[in-house]
């Protein structure tokens, strides 16, 4: 076949990679979105794939350190993903997990670093309180549409509205406003059912929205009180970076 006949043997081949690299890269996201270890054909099930597919592609990850086996066989994220995470915006995690460190511990909640990736929400870095009692896991890589929770309000009221998904509601339109107004944003079991979440953001000079955020099972905490300590986080690591 020639090029004016349509698809060459190298397109033919680049489309074949490209699928098995998305069909990898889904595989993480499964394992992401599930929060427990998967079987194979728990994988090919959410894949719609072949059995023997699904195995090559969990084969290819495990060779390269991205996801593992649980002692029954079963298939979690492995730690390479760690090493890679680390990377991303790494002076960002830098100067945030001290002071995620210091909110988790001072109001034994759950504290987490999140950024904006197109329409959606996802976690960089979290840590969870050194005595909590009954704690909340943020997994790093944790993501969600910008239109719910705390963290995704808070990123949203730092884009011009012109940037906002489309089909937001009138009330979620003037929410926005609000949290904007008056910086920091609220939410209750909008992503995990019974949770509570309060964020604030983390506007810096040349990157993308950013939000300080804290998720934790309602305990009667004054919402402002909390706020006001992320809020102060979020200034600390803004003068870090000279935002």
């Amino acid at each position: 076949m020639t090029k004016a006949d349509g698809m060459t043997r190298a397109d033919s081949a680049a489309g074949a990679s490209s699928q098995t690299l998305s069909r990898g890269i889904r595989v993480l996201e499964i394992l992401a979105d599930a929060r427990q270890p998967l079987s194979i054909d728990e994988i090919t099930t959410h894949l719609s794939v072949h059995r023997s597919i699904a195995y090559r592609l969990v084969r290819t990850l495990e060779a390269h350190g991205l996801v593992e086996r649980d002692a029954a066989g079963r298939i979690e994220l492995g730690a390479g993903l760690a090493a890679l995470a680390a990377g991303v915006a790494h002076d960002l995690q830098a100067e945030a997990l001290p002071e995620l460190t210091a909110t988790a511990n001072e109001l034994g909640m759950t504290a987490f670093l999140a950024v904006l990736d197109r329409d959606e929400c996802v976690t960089l870095a979290s840590v969870e309180p050194r005595h909590g009692v009954a704690t909340v896991a943020q997994r790093p890589g944790t993501r969600h549409p910008i239109t719910v929770g705390a963290p995704g309000k808070a990123l949203l009221a730092q884009l011009p509205p012109e940037s906002w998904p489309e089909g937001m509601s009138a009330a979620l339109v003037e929410e926005i406003r609000e949290v904007a107004v008056r910086a920091w944003a609220e939410s209750q079991d909008e992503v995990i059912s019974s949770l509570h979440s309060i964020a604030v953001p983390l506007s810096l000079r040349g990157r993308a929205p950013a939000a300080i955020a804290v998720v934790y099972l309602p305990n009667g905490t004054a919402a402002a009180s909390v706020a006001e300590r992320l809020a102060r986080s979020a200034a600390t690591i803004r003068e870090a970076l000279g935002g």
